[in-house]
């Protein structure tokens, strides 16, 4: 944690003077308009993970997350549409830059909640280069404990995600994010795995027509945290987590057709526990379904 503080203090620096110059060049050049950039990314995630979107206050996004099997499978399981994960979730705007969202997945039987806030946005004409935008979540792993006999503890089932996103939109197509990630797991599987997992994320979509694009994430988590030299065991071989997807919106939908290597939902299992490889063909199916709902209208001056 050290070592973030020197980074945490350069990149806040940085934004303050970005934003510090951004302020004056309006003094400047009254006459120039620099509105916010919209729709760097069509979703709030980008494939499985988030993306610097937020949504707009009063609107309701209830999302379907679901993965297939492995496609080394085979025959035998149909390419993995024998088995099946899900994540239920909703999520919504408190304010334009705040959301709030919460869901239930099948693998670990996990509960998780999240708060996201916008916290600069990338303006046009010559105006603030990215946007920025911060979430912090905590995820419950419900499973019955795997020895009810010795002494458990509820912190045990506990694990948080801290990430920062900063992205920029360069035109109307392409859109690239970079994704800081803290990820605390207050138990972990084995004792060479480290609690605290640092991973850096990077993520584009590239817009093809109108209502069409293509996605992809990849999260590199830094050595010596879950794999450490000389301990790696066969099954148990931690990956990084690369994703690729297209989204297809169909008006009130968007609907995110995607394969990854990773079948956990949240960042917890897709960031750190993911075993299986693109090489081996350890890869999954899926698909995400977003349906929105406008449930009250959101005035800044409430």
């Amino acid at each position: 944690m050290k070592k973030l503080i020197p980074f945490s203090i350069f990149l806040f620096s940085t934004i303050f003077a970005f934003a510090q110059d951004d302020l004056l060049s309006l003094v400047g050049e009254d006459s120039v308009i620099k509105e916010p950039v919209i729709a760097t990314f069509k979703s709030n995630r980008i494939v499985t993970g988030h993306s610097v979107e937020t949504l707009h206050g009063g609107v309701f996004d209830m999302k379907i997350q679901h993965r297939f099997g492995a496609l080394n499978g085979g025959f035998y399981q149909l390419f993995g549409l024998d088995q099946a994960s899900i994540r239920i979730g909703g999520d919504i705007g408190i304010t334009n830059n705040l959301c709030v969202g919460f869901g239930r997945s099948s693998v670990g039987k996990t509960y998780d909640g999240f708060v996201k806030y916008k916290i600069i946005s990338q303006k046009t004409n010559g105006g603030f280069p990215v946007t920025i935008t911060a979430m912090q979540s905590m995820a419950i792993n419900s499973l019955k404990w795997a020895d009810p006999t010795r002494t458990n503890y509820f912190s045990s089932r506990l694990f948080y995600t801290t990430q920062l996103m900063v992205a920029r939109k360069f035109n109307e197509s392409f859109s690239l994010q970079l994704t800081p990630t803290y990820v605390h797991r207050n138990l972990v599987s084995r004792a060479t795995d480290k609690n605290d997992v640092y991973a850096m994320g990077i993520g584009f979509r590239q817009k093809l027509t109108k209502r069409f694009s293509v996605n992809a994430e990849y999260f590199y988590v830094f050595p010596g945290q879950i794999n450490p030299a000389g301990t790696p065991v066969k099954d148990r071989t931690y990956r990084n987590s690369l994703s690729i997807g297209v989204d297809i919106e169909t008006g009130g939908h968007v609907f995110q057709l995607q394969f990854t290597n990773s079948l956990a939902m949240i960042e917890k299992g897709f960031i750190a526990e993911t075993t299986e490889s693109w090489l081996t063909g350890g890869i999954h199916f899926g698909f995400n379904v977003s349906r929105v709902f406008n449930i009250y209208q959101w005035n800044k001056n409430f």
